[in-house]
C-alpha cells in the first residue's frame, strides 16, 4: 500500500504574475499537479507588476510566482517594491535568461524557475520558498541594475507606486528622501547618495541634500539670501514656485550640465 500524501504544510496563497495568459494558466495547471505535496491557493493573476501590487492591497499572499520581463513594470522592480511590505511575501521569478543571468540569481540567493516550467521543479522552489526571506533591494538591484519606473510609498500600510517621471526634484530631510511631484510631496525611505547612482541621467546633484530632474529645469537664476546678502545660484523649476540653490561646490558640474 502507498504511503498517504504529507498533508503537513498549510497551503500557500499565491500571486500569478506573467504578460503572457498561456505562461499563467500553465502555472495554475502546474499548481494543481503538485497540490499533495505543495498545497497552494491561487489568490490571483496578473499581467504586470503594476496590476499584481493593485492585488495585493486587497489581498496580502504568501508567495509572488513572477515573470522578470514584462510590460509596465517588470519582475525585478515589482519585488524591490514588495519588500517594502511590512510582511512582504517570498518571490520566485520564472525566466528565460541564458545561463550567465541564471547563475547571478544562484549567487544572489534568489530562487527562479526556467521557462518552459516543469511540475517537479516547481514543487522544489515552492518547498525552498516556505522558508525563504524576500530577496533584498541591494541583491535585486545587483541582479538587473537597470533603472525603476516608478518609486514605491507606504502610506497608511498600502504601497502608493510614484511614476519617476513624475518627479522634480528630491531632497534629503533627515531619515527620509521628499520626493516632490507637481501635486505633493512624497516621504522615500532611500538614500539619496543611492538614488543618484541609480539614475544618473534624469536627477543631477545641486546641493548635497538636493537632486533636480533635468528635464524639469526652467532655468537659473541669481537670489540674495542672509543678513549680508550674499548673491548665490538657484534652479527654476517648471511648475514650481520654489528656488532651489545651488551650492558653491556643484555650481561648476551645473553649469556644465544645464550648458548655461
Amino acid at each position: 500500500m502507498s504511503e498517504p500524501a504529507d498533508h503537513a504544510f498549510a497551503p500557500l496563497s499565491v500571486l500569478i504574475v506573467d504578460d503572457e495568459a498561456p505562461a499563467r494558466e500553465r502555472l495554475q495547471d502546474l499548481l494543481g499537479d503538485i497540490a499533495d505535496t505543495q498545497p497552494t491557493r491561487v489568490a490571483g493573476t496578473a499581467g504586470n507588476g503594476v496590476e499584481a501590487l493593485a492585488i495585493l492591497e486587497k489581498e496580502p499572499v504568501d508567495l509572488i510566482l513572477t515573470d522578470i520581463q514584462m510590460p509596465v513594470m517588470a519582475g525585478i522592480e515589482l519585488a524591490r517594491h514588495v519588500g517594502r511590505l511590512e510582511h512582504p511575501p517570498a518571490v520566485i521569478f520564472t525566466t528565460a535568461y541564458d545561463e550567465y543571468a541564471v547563475r547571478a540569481f544562484e549567487l544572489a540567493a534568489v530562487d527562479y524557475l526556467l521557462k518552459p516550467v516543469r511540475a517537479g521543479r516547481l514543487a522544489e522552489a515552492i518547498a525552498k520558498a516556505r522558508r525563504l526571506r524576500p530577496p533584498a533591494d541591494e541583491v535585486l538591484r545587483r541582479i538587473a541594475p537597470t533603472t525603476r519606473s516608478h518609486f514605491s510609498v507606504s502610506e497608511r500600510g498600502r504601497i502608493l507606486l510614484v511614476p519617476v517621471a513624475d518627479v522634480l526634484y528630491l531632497k534629503a530631510e533627515q531619515k527620509y528622501v521628499v520626493a516632490r511631484s507637481l501635486e505633493r510631496e512624497y516621504l522615500l525611505d532611500e538614500s539619496l547618495v543611492q538614488l543618484e547612482e541609480e539614475f544618473p541621467g534624469r536627477f543631477l546633484r545641486i546641493h548635497r541634500n538636493c537632486l533636480i530632474a533635468r528635464d524639469a529645469v526652467r532655468g537659473v537664476a541669481r537670489a540674495t539670501t542672509g543678513v549680508d546678502g550674499e548673491a548665490h545660484w538657484v534652479i527654476l523649476l517648471e511648475g514650481l514656485p520654489e528656488q532651489l540653490p545651488v551650492s558653491r561646490r556643484q555650481w561648476p558640474a551645473v553649469k556644465d550640465a544645464l550648458g548655461v
